[in-house]
């Protein structure tokens, strides 16, 4: 891994207690700010840096509940939502939750037949079931999100996936997927880590599954309901399909996250399962202009960084590009950081590597 050096992240004493901090999911740099997630809230967090230019540190933090802004599925709006993916593009800030299910994990204190009970429970979560368009706007030189804002003389509402276009129910026919949907993202089920928007096309990578080594991106085509503007509908494809599939191979990985670099997309790539590593880098050349479903591989496919990851923490889940494409530097954060990333009580350690060329 090619680390050039290292910032930190400075969080309020109320995402300490949440953990946020310590779980990181998702992050996109966005001029002067950074916006964050944490798998476990169902808020998206805003820091401020210290150089827009050179940053050091990120710090004054914002929280934005995603209820304060759209209608969330679920009964309690501050159920986690297992924020994913991030995604920054026009005018609007875009977030993914994992669409998984979970299962219950034995912890130190559970043993025989009550560990066995917890291991055999799995349960699913609304929150988690949500692709979210927040529209930004600019206050006092900050972007801020809002509930509307005018594009182009036309008003624009935050908005969420409608339930008639539910991914889950949209794969329950497919013949890749469906088979995946009552398995728990971890067990490598359906599982949703990655967000990338170019345009008007939204790409969703996978996590899980994995299918005999080959991960799965989907793209969708997303547009807000003329008759309910808080509501996102999928335009279809050529085929009909409101949604395409993508397969790449990643030496076996699934996709942790996506961004844009021009044309390309950068995967940030690591394990289905419950293990460490490996976790890898790789550039998806030309896939923000692909036509048809894509089998990546070879040279549409190369690797392009290993990153380092710990036994049983540091595990690099959020990806950006940070500063001027054309200087190669990205920011990566982790979820579970390991001890030595943790500087003070409310400050996390973000790395910086560069691409090779750059």
């Amino acid at each position: 891994m090619t680390l050039e050096r290292t910032v930190r992240l400075c969080f309020d004493h109320a995402s300490h207690l949440a953990a946020t901090h310590s779980n990181l999911s998702a992050v996109r740099t966005d001029g002067p700010v950074l916006w964050i997630a944490g798998d476990e809230t169902a808020t998206v967090e805003r820091l401020v840096a210290d150089d827009a230019e050179h940053p050091t540190e990120y710090s004054q933090q914002s929280t934005f509940r995603l209820a304060d802004l759209v209608d969330l599925p679920g009964a309690d709006p501050d159920a986690e939502a297992d924020i994913e993916g991030l995604a920054r593009n026009g005018p609007f800030l875009w977030a993914v939750g994992s669409h998984s299910l979970r299962r219950k994990q034995i912890k130190d204190r559970h043993s025989g037949a009550k560990a066995l009970k917890r291991l055999a429970r799995v349960e699913g979560q609304d929150n988690r079931q949500i692709l979210v368009r927040i529209p930004i706007v600019d206050v006092d030189g900050l972007p801020t999100p809002t509930r509307e804002v005018v594009v182009d003389g036309v008003p624009q509402r935050a908005a969420v996936l409608s339930g008639r276009d539910d991914l889950r129910v949209l794969l329950e026919d497919d013949p890749h997927l469906a088979r995946f949907l009552d398995i728990p993202g971890k067990d490598n089920g359906l599982d949703i880590e990655g967000l990338a928007v170019h345009d008007d096309r939204v790409y969703l990578g996978l996590r899980g599954p994995v299918l005999r080594g080959w991960a799965f991106v989907l793209e969708i085509r997303p547009y807000a309901d003329p008759q309910r503007p808080e509501q996102l509908r999928l335009l279809p494809f050529s085929d009909g399909l409101p949604y395409r599939k993508h397969v790449l191979d990643l030496d076996g990985l699934g996709v942790r996250d996506l961004c844009p670099a021009g044309d390309d997309l950068l995967v940030l790539a690591g394990p289905t399962m419950d293990l460490d590593g490996p976790v890898r880098i790789y550039r998806w050349h030309g896939a923000c202009r692909a036509e048809l479903s894509t089998i990546a591989r070879d040279d549409e496919l190369t690797r392009e960084l290993e990153l380092t990851y710990g036994e049983g923490d540091d595990h690099a889940e959020g990806l950006a590009v940070l500063g001027p494409l054309d200087e190669g530097r990205l920011m990566v954060v982790h979820d579970s950081p390991a001890v030595a990333r943790l500087t003070t009580t409310n400050t996390v350690l973000a790395d910086v590597v560069r691409l090779p060329g750059h």
